[in-house]
């Protein structure tokens, strides 16, 4: 074929393979100007106003408009040091009192109160209020933290410590931090290490780990820059980058670099390093750049959300992705090529040798055993298909019972000192926890929202030890009215008292009292309820927006209308039975000492959204991997059912060491101590191998089995379609009478 005719995944790799040090150099400096310009233009953090959803973000905005948006709080609580000591209250008003003076000295505190006594007299508490909003708090409280600290060393007798929601999100966010460098210490060398098995050589092995280390760094740069078109919502995405650079970066390099070593082995090690790179280009390197549209067509439908975090997490998870293909089709041909027999490792020189002298066999053990596993199945493919469907139902079926909940205070690790003291401050104040804000916005709104307190009292849904707090607007016009609950943030009290105040309370006392008021209820419950709501509405959209993208994928990867309803099917597949496990493994309480977790009850309400937009992208990135195998052989001649036999065992040890890898990555972020990132692990985990195991030895080779050369309707590669390589005769299939 004239070069001009060749596909521009084999024209590249040729450039970049004859021009190894120019790529290499690129590359790096490529990789430098990205993180150089990240740098330069920094991150551009959310702003408060990005996270308003619903109702709750409308009475978000009415406060800010009336200038009554709470001033950030911090509370130091002072307790005696065992948990059933008796608490020397004179002491401990000499340590309040150390705190208040430390504090009111510093820049950032705009007021210290006098301090509080519990009504049972264990525990006393000084209220800091900041200057600033939530964000700002959150640099300022470090401040606050050291104040704290020095009046706990010199009160060695008391228990005296800090929390408030910018204590408790920095020691979040730090922790986060912490695992996450664990996680990677942990990821790097088992991917390393499963890489040197699947190769048998060091560079081999490590080329496919540096690459996606060079993709995760330039991606992290170029995060920085489209931070500024899609802010980022407090880092949650870096997790991500790093979590799906390792996993299609390595995939990427390793569909390749596998490809290539198996040409060069075929031919006995006759055929060139840059020829052996030339037929991966136009195999492996095609599958890589339809497998990440795929990937990034998939996430782009998390924008459809209209979420800063889904937006955040979709843009750096885009752009890893992107710069993960650029390394596969032009640094990597380079490495391949100008490395050459160092990568190939004794095993494969064995193998080349044996080919020459011709006592090499047919394939390896795995190829064999997958051969053997297959052959039933498409045999006897009804039989293989209704076991596979009835196993996805099984796993799937939990997902009808999903609950939806938003991470809160108390979901947050006890082991953080202030969340383990937000837990005490809450048990001594029950005023301390949760509040609804109801604000209103009228010609008398302070006369309303009295009535709605008064409505309040005796309600044991309300805390009773505190009275409502009202703020007046300097206009008079708008009011904001705090009604604390002492219930857990996503407990089923608290959400009742939600529903009591907007379905019952204030269509009774504000909105039915008077003509044109506006009202509205935020705070800590409603933004959870209301943000998850927000999340279920948006999901229908996102399913069809990702299902009619991985279609169109699909077709013009294979010009088959079947096998894109097919893709489409075995994505949705994973999808359910991923969203089952969770459901089973996290609405109950039977797997908390295996994984470390304390149940809520519920299934945090990004996971599903988030599993889906990754796993159908995986899901598709395999398919799209494996289907091009079975093409290729139908292109030769090789008949459907024995090209299912031949494209699946052909690929089933490459795709096989990607399913382990992806899970090795997916299983490290079970130890950040955190539920919703197990959660997102367990998903992933679990889908990567049930794909691995039921759809695709199962599933997909049965249907493709059943459906025979309509599998590729209307298009017909065995006519049409010049053969990639030469390929042997078909041959009977495994167990066939001969």
């Amino acid at each position: 074929m004239r070069s001009e005719h060749r596909p521009i995944t084999v024209r590249t790799a040729r450039w970049f393979a004859t021009h190894p040090w120019r790529a290499i150099v690129g590359w790096l400096l490529f990789v430098a100007l990205c993180l150089g310009a990240g740098m330069a233009v920094g991150t551009n953090k959310g702003t408060f106003e990005d996270f308003w959803v619903g109702e709750a973000g409308r009475a978000e905005a009415m406060a800010a408009r009336g200038g009554l948006t709470p001033a950030p709080e911090e509370q130091v609580l002072i307790t005696a040091p065992d948990k059933d000591g008796r608490l020397d209250e004179s002491a401990a008003r000499a340590a309040a009192g150390e705190i208040r003076g430390r504090m009111a000295s510093l820049p950032s505190v705009v007021r210290v109160a006098d301090p509080v006594r519990a009504d049972h007299g264990a525990a006393l508490r000084v209220t800091v209020t900041l200057r600033g909003d939530k964000e700002t708090a959150k640099d300022d409280v470090e401040g606050l933290l050291e104040q704290t600290e020095a009046v706990q060393r010199a009160h060695k007798d008391l228990r005296i410590e800090q929390t408030g929601s910018a204590s408790i999100s920095t020691a979040v966010n730090d922790k986060m931090g912490q695992d996450l460098q664990r996680t990677e210490a942990i990821s790097l060398p088992v991917t390393f290490l499963i890489l040197f098995v699947v190769f048998g050589a060091v560079l081999a092995a490590g080329i496919p780990v540096l690459l996606a280390l060079t993709a995760f760094a330039g991606a992290v740069g170029l995060y920085g820059l489209a931070s500024w078109v899609f802010p980022d919502a407090g880092g949650a995405a870096i997790s991500v980058i790093f979590m799906l650079g390792m996993a299609v970066g390595v995939d990427y390099s390793l569909f390749y670099l596998k490809r290539a070593r198996e040409e060069r082995e075929r031919s006995g090690g006759r055929l060139s390093h840059v020829a052996a790179v030339e037929v991966a280009a136009a195999t492996s390197g095609r599958a890589v750049v339809d497998s990440g549209l795929a990937v990034v067509l998939a996430l782009g439908g998390l924008y459809l959300v209209d979420d800063v975090i889904f937006s955040s997490i979709a843009t750096g998870a885009i752009l890893v992705t992107l710069v993960a293909v650029a390394g596969s089709l032009t640094v990597l041909p380079a490495l391949l090529a100008m490395l050459g027999h160092r990568m190939d490792g004794r095993r494969t020189r064995r193998r080349q040798d044996g080919d020459r002298d011709g006592s090499s066999g047919k394939g390896g053990s795995g190829n064999k055993a997958w051969t053997a596993l297959l052959g039933p199945v498409v045999r006897r493919p009804l039989a293989a298909l209704l076991l596979g469907t009835a196993a996805t139902a099984a796993l799937a079926l939990p997902a009808l019972n999903m609950k939806l909940g938003t991470e809160g205070k108390e979901t947050f690790p006890d082991s953080l000192v202030a969340v383990s003291t937000y837990d005490r401050l809450t048990a001594a104040y029950p005023s301390q926890g949760p509040a609804h804000l109801v604000v209103v916005r009228a010609e008398d709104p302070a006369a309303l929202l009295r009535a709605l307190a008064d409505r309040t009292r005796g309600d044991g849904l309300f805390a009773q030890d505190r009275m409502p707090e009202l703020t007046v607007a300097e206009d008079g016009r708008t009011a904001m009215l705090k009604v604390p609950v002492p219930y857990a943030q996503n407990s089923a009290e608290a959400t009742r008292s939600l529903e009591r105040l907007r379905t019952d309370l204030i269509p009774d006392t504000v909105s039915g009292a008077a003509t044109g008021v506006e009202v509205a209820v935020s705070g800590e419950i409603a933004g959870g309820v209301d943000y998850a709501a927000h999340q279920e509405d948006r999901l229908p959209w996102v399913i069809v927006f990702v299902s009619l993208t991985t279609l169109a994928i699909m077709f013009a990867a294979f010009r088959s209308v079947v096998l894109a309803v097919l893709g489409v099917a075995l994505n949705l597949a994973t999808v359910m039975v991923s969203w089952g496990v969770l459901t089973l493994v996290f609405q109950g309480t039977w797997a908390e000492g295996v994984l470390g977790f304390e149940s809520l009850g519920f299934v945090g309400s990004r996971t599903p959204l988030m599993v889906f937009a990754i796993l159908v992208g995986l899901s598709t990135d395999y398919q799209i991997f494996v289907v091009s195998r079975i093409q290729e052989s139908v292109r030769k001649g090789v008949p459907t059912r024995q090209a299912v036999v031949d494209g699946i065992a052909g690929s089933a040890s490459v795709v096989t060491s990607a399913a382990v890898i992806m899970v090795s990555v997916f299983l490290s972020f079970l130890f950040i101590d955190r539920i919703e990132m197990k959660q997102i692990a367990v998903g992933l985990t679990v889908a990567v191998l049930f794909d691995a195991m039921v759809l695709r030895a199962l599933v997909l080779p049965s249907a493709l089995a059943l459906l025979g050369n309509r599998s590729w309707w209307p298009a017909r590669p065995a006519a049409d379609e010049e053969p990639l390589a030469d390929g042997p005769a078909p041959r009977p299939l495994p167990g066939a009478a001969t």
